[in-house]
């Protein structure tokens, strides 16, 4: 299996059609087996994989909060390793996307990823933003909740 950072910084496919975006989700759903990390970059790293009912609730989410905060005709922000197979994904923040030409010296990142393998520290140049961090902090809140 490929390290982390390999993966982090491997090649990608950018996903342009939100018809690409629904099939990745629909594949990251039947694959829900309680093995997928989701890392909120600049947040706790995730030391477990996520429940199964934590990741479809996560995917849920993320897909309306994509579709509300990046009103394009295309995702244009969804990178993933193999889209017939995926097993690492770099969503961006729409409301946090940097220069998009690459003029800027700071290096965006992803705001999650999704993958089989445990997450390595990602440095994130600025902190989370209050309203993402309670997003995600709900989504977490409810694990725990079904866990107990």
């Amino acid at each position: 299996m490929k390290s982390f950072a390999s993966q982090f910084d491997g090649p990608l496919t950018g996903l342009l059609q939100w018809s690409q975006w629904d099939a990745l989700t629909g594949r990251l759903s039947a694959g829900n087996d309680g093995g997928w990390f989701v890392y909120f970059v600049g947040e706790n790293l995730p030391t477990e994989p996520m429940s199964p009912d934590a990741f479809g609730r996560f995917l849920n989410e993320i897909d309306r909060l994509l579709r509300n905060d990046h009103r394009e005709s295309y995702p244009g922000i969804v990178y993933v390793d193999d889209p017939s197979a995926p097993s690492f994904v770099k969503i961006y923040d729409p409301n946090n996307l940097g220069a998009s030409c690459g003029s800027s010296e700071v290096r965006v990142l992803p705001g999650w990823v999704v993958s089989r393998t445990p997450p390595a520290p990602l440095a994130a140049p600025v902190r989370n933003p209050a309203g993402r961090r309670r997003w995600w902090q709900a989504l977490l809140r409810n694990e725990r909740t079904l866990a107990a």
